[in-house]
């Protein structure tokens, strides 16, 4: 077999050259169109699977075929022969290239009869199949009858015209056999062969029975032209389906252990043989045997005819090897599709890197996302790096204005080598995803806003509703106090008046005593009063300020207090809400000490900081658990402060003590001297 690949190689290298010499119009269709397709097809499949039958027999049919195609055509360069020998010696010669030809028929006819194994397995397979030996001798033998020139290459053609229909329809017989057996249930399910083997069967029968060759009606006209183009039809179609099945279905017995590329090269190359062969045997040919003009014509109509069908091809074949890829522009639709729901910027780089690899076939691709001055917020990768440290092979950055929010770096294709449109792709990809960055930037950013709004809004909603129950509740105190201190004492004063009533009519001497202790009792509750409203709103903090107001209430105070006022807040005067707000968290923080700190003093400082009023209150007592921060009294206080605009903070822990720390937008009414 590789001493019959190399002959039938160097008789293509010899073989299309010198039809040229003869005569390119009546040489090209057969060398370019028919001998060249089955032997590289041949070729290509014997070289990764040798002992296969099918490869062999293209192979062999290729071989058989260059070899008499070089022998004729050296037997018919000038002084040409023709069909007839002249002398013993070109007898010999032609009958060894006509009998090669039938070698290359008969192998094609096994070929097609044989698939797809290319093993016998009927009983009348291998009867007609040997008798096709018998036909070695016929071009021999009937050139030695002296048939007339008219007759003899018709004669001559038989075989070669009519073993692609013969093997076509051995290859229909037999998968009508295995499809009956398949619904006996004898065979497991095999693809429905019979409808190709049908369609191929009626077409190259056709062919044969009308003679489609190259010597039909007298070499000449319109006939001969169609009549060559369509005798190379077989050919085609045999190497390319073989090649096609082989490397895509995989024929019994061919596992190729081979790089994509290889076989999309390996396609590319025969569909372009195949389109260069054909168009231009069809512009020789149409000069040959047409006008000039309506050569031309055809040469032109051809070229435009195939065109779309040679560029399909390649399609296909790129579709079939690698895969469904999309082309630029679906690529960018698909991309933008998903970076404009590409709200979440953890999974953007994962959706982004995904989409890059698989759109262009790269290697890995790696996306790492993140914003000037700010720490990384997303990435992606995906695919496999040759090793940790493996350079990227190249880098996009993603700029939006003259922010760079992040980068793509990428490997080199899976798959062939990267192009200039290539890498405009990525840049554009880049800069879309450069503007779905910063939309999302800014949409995370306008929720976290919202939310902080929401916050905002459910803590005011509950601050009002603390405010409301926090008065509800002041209102009952204010009410039972009237009710059970107050009120009481009235109730006394009255029977003590009555009881002094009686006294002066029964006797006055003990008069004085009662109206004594009537007076002491009014002026106790007159200072019980007095505290009352003390205690709702001092006066002094109207009259005089915050200062003189918390000066007061720490002098009152059963422990030692330390006041220290900044002279700038003794002499001002804040607007009524900031000082009541003030004086009653003082007040309050006071009561609790009080009540809870257990302390030995406490500091009060009050001062003006960076257009603020400031309030800290600290005492020296056990200190606030971190569970107490939360308690009614406590956030009441902070919903008095935030009221108003304020910020309050309380520190402590447990045995060093607790600082209440109020901070209140200063707004100012009038000094106290005015």
């Amino acid at each position: 077999m590789r001493v019959l690949a190399v002959c039938g190689g160097l008789g293509l290298l010899y073989g299309i050259p010198a039809g040229v010499w003869i005569s390119a119009a009546q040489t090209l269709p057969w060398s370019l169109a028919c001998i060249l397709p089955v032997y590289v097809a041949g070729l290509s499949l014997s070289w990764h699977t040798p002992q296969h039958p099918v490869a062999r027999r293209l192979l062999a049919a290729g071989s058989f075929g260059a070899i008499g195609m070089a022998v004729r055509f050296t037997l018919q360069l000038p002084p040409a022969t023709g069909w007839r020998s002249s002398t013993p010696h070109s007898f010999a010669v032609l009958g060894i290239a006509r009998i090669f030809d039938v070698l290359a028929a008969i192998m094609l006819c096994r070929l097609l009869a044989l698939l797809p194994d290319g093993h016998v397995r009927h009983r009348y397979e291998r009867v007609v199949l040997r008798a096709l030996w018998l036909l070695v001798p016929y071009p021999v033998t009937m050139m030695a009858l002296g048939l007339s020139d008219w007759l003899l290459p018709r004669l001559l053609v038989q075989p070669e015209a009519w073993m692609p229909g013969l093997g076509a329809g051995l290859l229909l017989v037999r998968s009508l056999l295995d499809a009956r057996e398949q619904r006996a249930g004898r065979t497991e399910r095999t693809d429905r062969v019979w409808v190709i083997a049908l369609i191929a069967f009626v077409v190259f029968a056709a062919r044969g029975s009308a003679r489609l060759f190259r010597l039909w009606l007298e070499d000449q006209g319109p006939a001969y032209f169609f009549g060559s183009t369509l005798g190379a039809l077989p050919y085609i179609v045999i190497s390319a389906g073989l090649v096609y099945a082989a490397f895509r279905h995989r024929l019994p017995g061919m596992d190729f252990a081979i790089r994509r590329s290889l076989v999309y090269g390996l396609l590319w190359t025969l569909i372009s043989a195949w389109y260069l062969g054909l168009t231009t045997a069809l512009g020789l040919t149409a000069g040959q045997y047409l006008p000039i003009g309506l050569a031309v014509l055809v040469a032109v109509g051809a070229t435009m005819l195939f065109q779309p069908v040679h560029r399909q091809l390649n399609r296909l074949a790129a579709r079939r090897v690698f895969g469904a890829r999309p082309s630029s522009f679906e690529l960018l639709v698909q991309c933008g599709t998903t970076l404009e729901h590409a709200y979440d910027l953890k999974r953007l780089g994962p959706q982004l890197a995904l989409t890059l690899r698989d759109g262009l076939d790269l290697r890995w691709v790696c996306v790492r996302l993140g914003a000037d001055g700010r720490p990384p917020f997303g990435a992606g990768f995906a695919g496999v790096r040759a090793a940790d440290g493996e350079q990227p092979w190249g880098e996009v950055r993603l700029r939006y204005g003259d922010d760079e929010l992040g980068v793509i770096e990428y490997g080199p294709k899976a798959e062939g080598r990267f192009t200039p449109e290539d890498q405009d792709l990525i840049e554009t990809l880049a800069r879309q995803a450069a503007l779905a960055v910063h939309n999302a930037l800014l949409t995370a950013e306008l929720s976290t806003r919202v939310d902080e709004v929401q916050r905002q809004a459910c803590e005011l909603d509950a601050s009002r509703t603390r405010i409301v129950q926090a008065q509800d509740i002041e209102r009952r105190r204010i009410e039972r106090q009237l009710h059970d201190g107050i009120q009481q004492e009235l109730v006394a004063l009255v029977a003590k008046l009555a009881l002094a009533r009686n006294q002066l009519c029964r006797n006055g001497d003990t008069v004085h005593t009662t109206l004594t202790e009537l007076q002491d009792d009014a002026c106790r509750v007159i200072d019980d009063l007095r505290e009352f409203a003390h205690g709702i709103h001092p006066p002094v903090l109207t009259d005089q300020g915050l200062a003189a107001a918390v000066m007061s209430k720490a002098r009152r105070l059963p422990l030692p207090v330390t006041v220290e006022i900044d002279p700038s807040v003794s002499s001002a005067r804040f607007a009524p809400e900031i000082e009541e707000a003030a004086f009653f968290l003082v007040s309050e923080a006071l009561t609790n000490v009080l009540k809870h700190a257990r302390a030995d003093g406490v500091i009060i400082k009050i001062a003006r900081v960076d257009g603020s009023l400031r309030l800290d209150v600290s005492d020296d007592g056990i200190g606030l658990p971190a569970a107490s921060r939360l308690g009614s009294g406590l956030t009441g206080l902070r919903d008095r402060i935030e009221a108003v605009g304020g910020r309050l903070s309380i520190t402590g822990r447990p045995g060093g003590g607790t600082t209440l720390c109020a901070q209140l937008t200063e707004r100012s009414r009038e000094t106290a001297h005015a």
